[in-house]
């Protein structure tokens, strides 16, 4: 793995187990009103300065990171489950199985993803379980796409055709002899589909979709500050900067999963 990839593997786990850990090592709350504090700039005591409400932005950057990354990472799994079982299901049957599943997963496709994440939201209460299920609602079928088309070279090789000779059922070809060969391919959709659901919790937090206050996630929290960029900008640059930097590694890290299992297919 490139020294870049690593770089952003230790700086993406740094930042989520720091925002794990933060509750018992942090020396303010994040949800503190300190009405003596306001919109204080960035100092000793308040390295990313406080918000409209006296709150440390530091430890709100901190709690935010947990719920953001945790989010992106729950519908990063459940888009990987979903999406590889309609795949590797589509691939191996074909037939009317396969366009059946595909004409399904081409429907969701033909829309753009963060479009349709936002009107999934708009219909359901706002909330931090309803982000993942919209997220993972488009994300699922660039999934199911990629493995279908990985099995349909996979099952044409001739220790399939030897399996089946010797009565193995489907069931087994399909778990013990196709599903290993894609579950790389999986892992390098995630690191890359990981960036942008980041990015797309932080848009429905932003537009309100998302956790509701006081719950701090990085794109509420530019939100709710973003008419103080003139007067008080580290109140959106540091949250902004989370977003950018976390997006950026995730990337980086799909890239070098990528090149470390040799892996060119270019829908990737």
């Amino acid at each position: 793995m490139a020294k870049t990839g690593k770089a952003a593997l230790f700086f993406i786990l740094t930042v989520f187990l720091f925002s794990v850990i933060s509750p018992v090592i942090q020396h303010a709350d994040p949800y503190g009103i300190d009405m003596n504090s306001i919109k204080q700039p960035p100092s000793t005591s308040h390295p990313f300065g406080t918000d409209t409400k006296g709150r440390d932005i530091f430890w709100r950057v901190t709690a935010g990171g947990r719920l953001s990354i945790g989010i992106a990472l729950t519908a990063a799994f459940i888009s990987a489950a979903v999406g590889f079982a309609f795949g590797i299901t589509a691939g191996y049957f074909g037939g009317k199985v396969d366009a059946a599943l595909m004409a399904f997963v081409d429907f969701i496709l033909s829309f753009p993803s963060l479009l349709l994440a936002i009107a999934i939201s708009v219909v359901m209460p706002p909330g931090i379980y309803n982000v993942m299920i919209a997220l993972a609602a488009v994300g699922w079928a660039s999934f199911a796409r990629l493995i279908r088309g990985h099995v349909l070279s996979v099952k044409t090789m001739p220790y399939i055709d030897a399996a089946k000779a010797l009565g193995c059922g489907n069931l087994r070809i399909l778990l013990l002899h196709i599903a290993p060969l894609c579950i790389p391919l999986s892992l390098v959709m995630m690191g890359i589909k990981l960036g942008g659901f980041i990015l797309a919790e932080a848009t429905l937090s932003f537009l309100g979709l998302g956790a509701q206050p006081p719950t701090p996630t990085w794109g509420s929290m530019i939100s709710a500050h973003r008419g103080y960029v003139l007067t008080a900008p580290w109140m959106v640059l540091f949250p902004g900067m989370a977003i950018t930097f976390t997006a950026f590694c995730f990337n980086l890290a799909g890239e070098a999963l990528r090149e470390k299992f040799e892996l060119k297919d270019s829908r990737l």
